[in-house]
């Protein structure tokens, strides 16, 4: 299996431009619960391509992008750098390198799933401020909504390599509970959707680290079972993504 901090790199172009963004909700929420003001430091951790990322810098809040993967951190700098509120940070959820008690708010969009959860808890607590909190936030695709839904999920169970084991639905209640203090958190859910033609699904499924590689005989075996599935599910050319962006807030 590969390391998490290097899953993505063969997968940028794909990642920038299929993978989901976030409902504005999202970010209204985490300005009024996380008491955000304009002088507000937000540390991204995880921050990839810098999808949620900019979200935040178009509120004009600052923010520390933090990504161990250079491919993806690169990705990020080249579509944020007019940003003057845009730092970008070579760093990991275990050792960040930011200053300690410096952020208000630390936000891990899509990614906590892949940290070392302790370590990550230790190194949260050491850079947020006294009363900061820290929001874990997923797109969480619905796999039995519809037809479609339910034949891609099936796909991914039978021809990815690891999908089962790295998928983020692994994190539960309990995971939570452990990571915030004293158990308590504040949960928001609302609902997302991408509407893909049949190159743009091809695009979003090898957007996924679990998928094999398109050059490989697995990944054009994948590929060909991709196209059959379109054919048999699209309605006037397209098919849905349907999600549901879940945020879990709270102090750690």
């Amino acid at each position: 299996m590969a390391a998490p901090t290097q899953r993505f790199s063969n997968r940028v172009e794909n990642y920038v431009k299929y993978r989901p963004g976030y409902p504005g909700e999202t970010i209204d929420f985490l300005a009024k619960e996380a008491h955000l003001t304009k002088q507000s430091l937000i540390a991204d951790i995880g921050s990839g391509t810098g999808i949620f990322t900019r979200l935040l810098l178009d509120k004009g809040y600052t923010v520390y992008a933090v990504e161990p993967n250079e491919a993806m951190r690169n990705s990020a700098e080249e579509q944020l750098s007019g940003y003057a509120n845009f730092h970008s940070v070579d760093g990991a959820a275990e050792d960040t390198t930011l200053d300690k008690k410096s952020i208000d708010l630390v936000v891990c969009a899509q990614a906590f799933h892949w940290f070392d959860q302790e370590k990550t808890k230790a190194e949260f607590k050491r850079i947020l401020k006294p009363g900061g909190q820290a929001a874990l936030i997923w797109n969480n695709r619905q796999i039995d909504i519809d037809a479609f839904a339910v034949a891609y999920e099936l796909l991914l169970q039978q021809q990815s390599s690891d999908y089962n084991e790295v998928n983020h639905r692994n994190i539960t209640d309990v995971n939570f509970t452990n990571f915030f203090k004293g158990g308590k958190y504040k949960v928001a859910k609302y609902n997302n959707v991408q509407v893909f033609n049949e190159d743009g699904l091809i695009g979003r499924a090898f957007s996924s680290s679990y998928i094999p590689p398109k050059d490989t005989a697995a990944g054009q075996t994948f590929l060909t079972e991709l196209k059959a599935l379109f054919e048999q599910y699209q309605t006037d050319g397209t098919v849905n993504f349907v999600y549901q962006t879940e945020i879990y807030l709270g102090k750690v």
